[in-house]
Order: C-alpha cells, then sequence, then structure tokens
C-alpha cells in the first residue's frame, strides 16, 4: 500500500513546469535538420522562450576584448551597443527553423516577456486549413498573455526561405525573429542543379538596428521631436557600430562581423532575409562576387546575376554565388537608404574563402561602399531599364493561370500615403492646436494610411470571435464615403471582403505626396502575382492612376508574373496584384514597416464568410472586454485567458492520478 502512495506522490512532482525553465536550445542539431527526401515526413517541436534581456550582458565576459568570449552561450554582443532586447531562447536572431516540406510543426510559446503580450507570426507560411495559428494579436488569436503559453501547430507545406517574427507591438525590432526555412527533396526542387551547397549556416537575416529600445524611439517620434532614423544594421544579429579602445593592443576594435565560410570553386545558395524595422531599403552586394538570383518569398523564376540586390522589410532572396574569387576575405556589404541613408546607416559580414590567412578584408569599411555600380535587382523607387530590374520583369517557373483570367471578380484601388490629418491617438487636446505647434512642420505627425483609413484591431479577434465584434466596426472606403475621412481622422476595422474562390485584384498606390519612401507590403495567407508595377512620377494620385486603368495604359504581364507575399509599392507609383482566394479566414496585408503598421497602415481582407472558415481548435482562448453586470456565473467555457499547454498537462496529470488510484484501490 505505501509504494503505490509513492508512486501517487512521483505523478505529481514529475509533471514538468514548462513555465519555470528557460532554455538557451539553438536547434542547429534538431532531427529535422536533414536531407529532404519524398514523402519522407517529420513533426518538428520546438520551445520559444520569450523574456526581456540585454545585450553584453555578464555572460560575454571580456567581449569584445577577447573576442572568443562575444560566441559564449547567452552572450548577445549585437553591434557593441548597449540596450534592452527581447529575445527567444536568448538569441539574436532567434533559433532558426529548418524543416522539410510536409513536415509538422509544433513551435510551444513560452511568453515571459515583462508586461507582454504576444504572438508569433510565421511569415511565408500560408496555413491553409490552419488560419489560427497565423499570430496576429486579435486578428487570428488573443495575445498570448504574459506567463503563460501557446501552441503553434501547422504544416510546412510552402517550401522555401522563410522567417518568424513578433506580431503585437515592437517585438520584432527589439529581437524576436529568426530564419523559418521549407526545404524540398532534390527532385522537387528546381533550381537544384545551379549549386552544390545548402547549408542552414549560409542563411543570412539582415536588419536595420536601434540604439535603444524601440518603444522609446516609437514614444518620442510620436508624441515629442524624435526622429525614426535607423542609426545601425545587423547581419545575423552581429556586426561593428560601437568603437572600444583596447589600452593593451594600443588599437581601437569593435565586436565581430558574421562570418561566412566558403570552399574556392564551389556553388553556395545563400538565403537571405530582411526583418527590416523602418524605412530602411537594403542594398547587398559582395565585393567581387555576382550573385545569381533564383528566388523571392519562396517562389522560384528564371536566375538573373546582378552585382546587387535591394531587399525591403519582409522579403527574401535566395541567391548562388561562386567562390571563384582567389582565397581571401571579402566583404559582404549591407547598405541602407531611404532613412538609413540619413545617418549613413550600415553593415558588413565576412565572405571568408577556407585557408585563407587574412581574416578581415583589406578593403574600407563604410556607408559609400556599399553602393556598387553594376546591374540590380529590385530599385528603389526607379524606373525599369537595363540595369534595374523590377520584379515585375521576373518569370515565374512555376507558373498557374488560376488568378490570371483577363476580368477579375473582385478589383480593389488602395491609395497609401502619409496624410496631412492628426491622428486622435497622439494629438487631443487643445495644447495640440495651438498656432505655434501647427504651424511648425516638424511638430506634426503624419498620418500613414490606406484610402484615408487607419485600421484599428477590436477587442475581440475576428476570426475566432467574430460575433462578439459589432459590425458597425467593420469598414471600407465605401462605407466612410459620407465621413470626408480626407479631412477628418476615421479609424476601424479596415476590410476587404470577398467571396470565397474569387479571383482578386489589388490595384496598390504610392501616391508619394510628402516623402520620397516607400511601403514594403505583406500579405498574409496567400502569395499573391506581381502583374503590373511602374513608378510614375515623384507623386501621383488614386483618380489619375484609375484614369490611366480606363484608358488601358496600365501594363498587366499575364504570361508568367512572379510569385511574392512581399514587394515595395514606388512612390509616385503602384503596382497590380492578383490572387486567388481560396483559402479562407481573416488577413491582414500591411506595410512591414513597424511604426507604419502600427499606428493603422493595414488593410483585412475577408475571405469567405465565417461559416465558411476552418473550426477553430478545441478550447482555442477568447479575449475581450469585459466589466461586472451583477450576474450570477453562468459556467461557460470561456476563460478570457486560457493557456493550452497548461491544459495540456492538466488533462495528463489527471489521466495519471485517476490511473494511480484505479490500481492503488485494486
Amino acid at each position: 500500500m505505501d509504494s503505490w502512495i509513492i508512486v501517487l506522490i512521483l505523478v505529481y512532482t514529475r509533471i514538468p513546469d514548462t513555465h519555470a525553465m528557460l532554455s538557451t536550445e539553438d536547434y542547429r542539431t534538431h532531427s529535422c535538420v536533414r536531407t529532404c527526401q519524398v514523402n519522407s515526413r517529420l513533426t518538428c517541436e520546438y520551445d520559444f522562450y520569450a523574456e526581456s534581456f540585454y545585450t553584453l550582458t555578464k555572460a560575454c565576459y571580456n567581449c569584445p576584448y577577447n573576442v572568443t568570449d562575444c560566441y559564449r552561450p547567452g552572450c548577445i554582443p549585437a553591434d557593441g551597443n548597449s540596450r534592452a532586447i527581447l529575445v527567444i531562447n536568448r538569441m539574436l536572431p532567434g533559433p532558426a527553423i529548418h524543416v522539410c516540406e510536409g513536415d509538422t510543426v509544433l513551435v510551444n510559446v513560452h511568453n515571459k516577456l515583462n508586461g507582454h503580450g504576444m504572438g508569433i507570426h510565421w511569415h511565408g507560411i500560408l496555413q491553409r486549413g490552419t488560419p489560427y495559428m497565423d499570430g496576429v494579436g486579435m486578428l487570428t488569436q488573443c495575445p498570448i498573455p504574459e506567463f503563460t503559453s501557446f501552441q503553434y501547430r501547422f504544416n510546412a507545406t510552402d517550401p522555401g526561405t522563410h522567417y518568424w517574427h513578433g506580431h503585437t507591438g515592437q517585438l520584432r525590432s527589439d529581437g524576436i525573429f529568426g530564419a523559418f526555412v521549407v526545404r524540398q527533396a532534390a527532385e522537387r526542387e528546381v533550381h537544384h542543379g545551379l549549386y552544390d551547397y545548402d547549408l542552414i549556416e549560409h542563411t543570412m537575416i539582415v536588419n536595420d538596428w536601434l540604439l535603444e529600445l524601440t518603444l522609446d524611439r516609437f514614444a518620442n517620434h510620436h508624441q515629442a521631436n524624435g526622429d525614426n532614423k535607423p542609426a545601425s544594421m545587423l547581419i545575423n544579429g552581429m556586426g561593428a557600430y560601437r568603437v572600444f579602445f583596447d589600452s593593451d593592443r594600443n588599437e581601437n576594435i569593435t565586436t565581430p562581423h558574421s562570418v561566412f565560410n566558403v570552399e574556392r570553386g564551389r556553388r553556395y545558395r545563400f538565403r537571405i532575409i530582411s526583418n527590416g524595422i523602418l524605412n530602411c531599403p537594403i542594398q547587398l552586394s559582395i565585393d567581387n562576387h555576382t550573385l545569381r538570383v533564383i528566388s523571392s518569398d519562396g517562389n522560384p523564376f528564371r536566375p538573373v546575376d546582378v552585382q546587387s540586390l535591394n531587399i525591403f522589410a519582409g522579403e527574401r532572396y535566395d541567391v548562388v554565388v561562386l567562390a571563384d574569387q582567389d582565397v581571401g576575405s571579402y566583404w559582404i556589404r549591407a547598405r541602407g537608404q531611404a532613412d538609413c541613408n540619413v545617418k549613413s546607416a550600415f553593415q558588413q559580414a565576412i565572405l571568408r574563402y577556407n585557408g585563407t590567412k587574412t581574416e578581415t578584408p583589406s578593403l574600407p569599411t563604410g556607408h559609400q561602399f556599399g553602393a556598387r555600380e553594376g546591374k540590380k535587382l529590385n530599385p528603389w523607387n526607379k524606373k525599369a531599364t537595363d540595369m534595374l530590374i523590377p520584379v515585375s520583369h521576373l518569370e515565374n517557373l512555376r507558373p498557374s493561370n488560376e488568378a490570371l483570367k483577363e476580368t477579375p471578380d473582385k478589383q480593389f484601388y488602395l491609395a497609401m500615403d502619409f496624410n496631412n490629418i492628426d491622428n486622435f491617438n497622439f494629438y487631443v487636446g487643445p495644447e495640440y492646436v495651438s498656432p505655434s505647434v501647427v504651424v511648425e512642420a516638424y511638430n506634426q505627425l503624419l498620418s500613414p494610411q490606406i484610402n484615408y483609413i487607419s485600421n484599428a484591431f477590436p477587442a475581440y479577434p475576428p476570426l475566432s470571435q467574430f460575433d462578439d465584434i459589432p459590425q458597425d466596426m467593420f469598414c471600407n472606403a465605401d462605407t466612410k464615403r459620407q465621413e470626408n475621412c480626407n479631412m477628418t481622422y476615421c479609424e476601424c476595422l479596415h476590410t476587404l471582403k470577398v467571396d470565397l474562390n474569387d479571383v482578386v485584384e489589388l490595384i496598390v498606390i504610392d501616391e508619394g505626396k510628402v516623402f520620397n519612401a516607400n511601403h514594403p507590403m505583406h500579405l498574409h495567407g496567400y502569395k499573391f502575382k506581381v502583374i503590373g508595377m511602374d513608378r510614375l512620377n515623384d507623386s501621383t494620385t488614386l483618380e489619375e492612376v484609375q484614369r490611366l486603368d480606363n484608358e488601358g495604359r496600365l501594363i498587366r504581364n499575364f504570361t508568367s508574373p512572379v510569385d511574392k507575399d512581399t514587394v515595395t509599392v514606388p512612390d509616385g507609383g503602384y503596382v497590380i496584384l492578383r490572387i486567388h482566394a481560396n483559402n479562407p479566414g481573416f488577413w491582414f496585408m500591411h506595410c512591414h514597416i513597424e511604426f507604419h503598421a502600427n499606428i493603422g497602415m493595414g488593410v483585412i481582407l475577408q475571405v469567405g464568410e465565417p461559416n465558411q472558415m476552418p473550426r477553430k481548435p478545441k478550447n482555442f482562448p477568447r479575449c475581450g472586454n469585459w466589466r461586472e453586470t451583477g450576474e450570477q456565473p453562468d459556467g461557460s467555457d470561456g476563460s478570457h485567458c486560457t493557456n493550452t499547454a497548461s491544459v495540456v498537462h492538466r488533462g495528463l496529470l489527471h489521466v495519471l492520478v485517476m490511473l494511480s488510484l484505479c490500481i492503488l484501490l485494486a
């Protein structure tokens, strides 16, 4: 009898408390990192622990004076600047996920952030049949509350180079992001014969980087007179910005650069990801090497050879690099443009040939040296030429005709700009309308909007709690037509509704009235076909583009347009996008510049009716407004904060306890 009591006690005490453990697992040796085979599928599980952290912590010991200390577990040197960051598993970038097409992915996200709800978006994964796993807080799920966990579960059916990132607040700006690569079996990989190696260590994430926590910069920019111009950049979370003086060696030193090793004479596939934060297109090049670009956003196209490419926030490009130069070290250069040009933000990594005796390239460093001449893919705010190749000129190698019929079922014109309209979330009260403030342009925050509407999420996710949302919260340009939104601030759940299986055309226009900027637009749940793109002038208008379209002067490529999920819209120009709306759900389309998306530069694409969308998972978390009504508790199912992992553990505990009791009583 006593032995069974001991067993019962062990059942209680050996159930692991996943919330009490942290992890620094990088999953480089995960069983799902393998050579992919046709119809060989695995279930790939990961634990992501999100927490507040800091660069150059005590774990860094004497970094950068002893450079080996910079590579200690838990040490994040970044660019040498000391600042607060947000991390997954105490890594920057967070752990990379490398799986094979068809694998089932499970990610247990444990939120240990201080005061943050969170979600993780799997950027490039279309979530067919699993829209609840898309990770958009207050659209597809409730944000994961602090101290709780949430399990994402979906199939990796979208091959290519993707990435994951936080999708609530400014999480990805401060460090919550990482690579997500879905490889294919060799016989299914269109470009397999173009390279010798496709190594996980040749995955590269580039991004602009702030010198302080993003919330500080966001509040300063929106509430005071602070700027929004990045000063630094990172390549795979590393780089050199702050200069240290080493008195022992009597020289200046920096934190280390990322290094990519190659063997002379071999061809390497590099998978390049932009986690761009602000208005910072990045020109990427490798000294003395040509980039053979073969894919974008996971979609293969006819290869193009260029000296450099521009990569915008949220985009991904796969390039093949032939290591055909003399054995040595060469700079990989990332040069910031637009707002990054203001403070000459740049970063460099090293392409190092095996056997080299020179660890650091001899050529000079600096922002100006990243302006590589020659042919360029994906120009920033330029018309196409022989030397400037827009993505609309790329030839798709996996063409389909589903979205390419001559006349679409639904067509929407979406005009974007920084509108001269005060956002009442920031400007309220007489102190903001005095002549001394209004006259000074630098005190006025222009509102980045689509069709003069700022998107605002409701208190309930439409996908999982549609019936809780008052219908007058949904709006679009037609329903707001009587409200003079071009004169007064309009905010609502900006929604475009289409029927299931519609062919939908989106003509997205950047009117360019104020700044020479750009807006990289990302669509969740779909790859769109880029059937048209042009810059008309320094600025344009919705009416001008509509007139040109009515006159048949917007050129559409119906032959083999490239598939993408993120595309920049030329300032003073337009892009024309097509989708076949066969993935029901509520899907977010938004500018991937953090400060723009966070204050409303987005729109919701509702595909189908709620009853046509996949059923939500059992015990899916609920959230929303609450106030005391004086009514008696009704015993309903819906906790406002359901921790799905805890439900699993409680259920397992219950089964084990009952089993032990049955044995005991027997």
